[in-house]
Parts: structure tokens; sequence; C-alpha cells
């Protein structure tokens, strides 16, 4: 039902899983992959075995626009083969909550997907057997085990007794950015790592480039002649508005100021603004024109870290990069190069030559 064909290190490491999912002790195990490798599909060919036995899975992810955007993959591929998926955020209206709930609890809903909002007291899973976690660095212990104590404490029916009924699901982990404690977690404890080694086909290797933010203008030409190319372009700041204590760049200044230099710029369509405090429905109006080509250049803050495809973006500022860490410039730099256009990510620094 793929459009696609796997490559040779996605087969790998869905055999890896698919293994550990036909053993009777609860998988452990870290999907590590660059940004744009492909865990999503491994996630979901997991997702399927676990649901072809009968049993109930769930996906959760650190940001809402990134459980979208799973929910949305996932749909196009499971939905044909008569998967029901249930959505869990914690912006829904309570009657569409409910609904959700009914469909979890009764084990109708095979798949669900969603943000923190999965683990809460109210969820309750017919039968969950296997808990994957998306960019796994976002979220704390605790709240990993939440999500692996959703599984019923006692056997459904006889069957399950007979074949060793476990009381922990599988437990999948996923992310681009293996942090120390990750690796620790790996060296020190019981968790077992799989890899994905290789890109698909198509993605171009990102140039990433450190500037001086004195260079300003001359970025702001590059942008003007990617936008001449019909390309879109990502401009991340630190900081939404103004703070007398940190004296930064921050998004509505810069949304601003960009709108008044890309004026009349060739293919400069719109200059949009995307954070944390804007409402929802906002936030999702901001992100449709983006991905839908309508908008050129995208002024944020770190809101657009993780699960944000846009394969026609193939240029990323980050202003003020050294005030973020490895695994975010990490994610950041992964928003482009997602396609087939030559990309590049320019970290803007005041210590940048």
């Amino acid at each position: 039902a793929l459009p696609f064909a796997l490559t040779d290190a996605q087969r790998r490491v869905s055999a890896e899983i698919a293994a550990d999912l036909g053993r009777a002790v609860p998988m452990h195990r870290l999907l590590q992959g660059d940004v744009g490798s492909g865990k999503t599909v491994v996630a979901a060919l997991a997702a399927a075995i676990c649901i072809a036995g009968g049993y109930q899975c769930a996906l959760m992810a650190p940001t809402e626009i990134l459980a979208e955007q799973h929910f949305r993959k996932l749909i196009g591929w499971l939905e044909p083969l008569g998967i029901t998926t249930a959505w869990l955020t914690g912006s829904q209206k309570a009657k569409e909550r409910r609904a959700m709930l009914a469909l979890i609890a009764s084990g109708e809903a095979a798949l669900v997907i969603g943000t923190h909002a999965v683990i809460q007291d109210k969820v309750v899973f017919h039968r969950l057997a296997l808990a994957i976690i998306d960019e796994q660095h976002r979220f704390g212990v605790a709240q990993r085990l939440a999500l692996r104590g959703k599984m019923r404490s006692e056997p459904v029916d006889a069957s399950e007794v007979s074949a060793g009924f476990q009381q922990e699901p599988h437990l999948l982990m996923m992310s681009a950015t293996p942090i120390p404690r990750t690796l620790a977690m790996g060296y020190y404890a019981d968790l077992d790592v799989s890899t994905i080694d290789s890109l698909p086909p198509g993605r171009t290797p990102i140039v990433t480039k450190l500037v001086n933010e004195a260079r300003r203008d001359e970025v702001i030409a590059r942008i003007r002649d990617q936008l001449a190319q019909g390309r879109q372009v990502y401009w991340v700041c630190p900081l939404i508005e103004e703070s007398e204590a940190l004296d930064l760049a921050n998004a509505t200044e810069t949304h601003a100021a960009l709108r008044a230099a890309l004026a009349g710029a060739r293919g400069a369509l719109e200059i949009g603004l995307l954070h944390s405090r804007m409402p929802v429905a906002d936030k999702k109006a901001v992100m449709e024109r983006f991905v839908g080509g309508r908008m050129g250049v995208l002024v944020s803050t770190t809101v657009i870290e993780v699960g944000v495809d846009v394969p026609n973006a193939s240029l990323m500022v980050v202003e003020h990069a050294e005030r973020f860490g490895l695994s975010q410039l990490h994610q950041l730099r992964g928003r482009v190069g997602r396609g087939a256009a030559a990309s590049a990510c320019v970290l803007m620094s005041s210590t940048g030559d």
C-alpha cells in the first residue's frame, strides 16, 4: 500500500523490530536515524504488525504540529487497510475528545496518535501492546513510563493467558538526536538500538555555514535569490518579543524587518510569522499556507523544530545560533534538504566569521 519502496536500511530495522514484537518479553528499543531518514514509515510498519495481531498501538509526539503530521501520514497509509485511527491533543473540543476516548476504550481505534494528551488519566486502552514515542529526548522519564503504564493489568481472555500475557507494552522510541542520556541508556541499561544509516533516494546533502550577524544583508540577498527560484525559506529566532534582559533579535521585529526588506522581491509571496503563543487555529493556518507554497518566508521560533516537512524549502536561517542547543540546531537544520533542491543552513552569530 506504500507509494514508495523502502530503503535497505528501513527494511533492516523493520526486521529487527518485527523480531522483537514476536518475543514474549517487552521490547525496549531506540530507533535512531537522521532527520528525513524515514523513521515514520518504520513506526507505521511496527504498528501494522501489532494491529494485525488484534492489539492497539499508541504514538506520542511532543508537539501538535508533529503529531498532526504523523496523523496525516499514517491515515494515508493505514486507513485504506481498514484501520481506525484516533486523535488526541490538548486543544480538542470536549465533544470530540469524548468520542475519541470511547473509540480507544472499546478497542475500535487500533491506532492512537497524539501529544501528551495520550498519557492523561482519562485515556483507557482496550488492548495496548505497542507504545511509540517520537522525539523521545523531548519527554521526561515519568512521561515515558506513564505511556508504558497504560497496559491493562489483567489478561483480556484465556488465549492471552496461554500465550504468556505481558503486563507492559512493547516500547519503541525514536530520535534523530541521541543526547548523552539516551547514549547512557543504550550503554548501561537494557536499551536496544536500531539505526537507519542512509537517506531515501533524492535527498541532497545540506551545507551548513556559520556567518557573522554583521553580514545580515548578504543573507537577505541570498533569500531573495532563493525566492526568485521559487524556493521557500525559514528564519528562526530565539525569542518571540523583545526582552529587556536579552538583547536578541525577536520573531515579531524580524518579521516586520523582513517584510520591509523583501517587499517587491520576485517570488516573495507572503512573509509569515509563527510562534508558540499564537492560538492553535492561527498556527495551523500559517503552516497550511507555508506547506501549500503560498508563503515564501516563514519567520518562527523553535515551534518548527520538529515535524515540519516542506520539500520546497531550501534555506534555513538561524539567528543568534549560539543561543540554541546542539539537538535544536540539528533538528532545525533538518527542516531543509527534504526535497531534490540543494539546501543550506545559515547559522548567524556574533561569533561567526
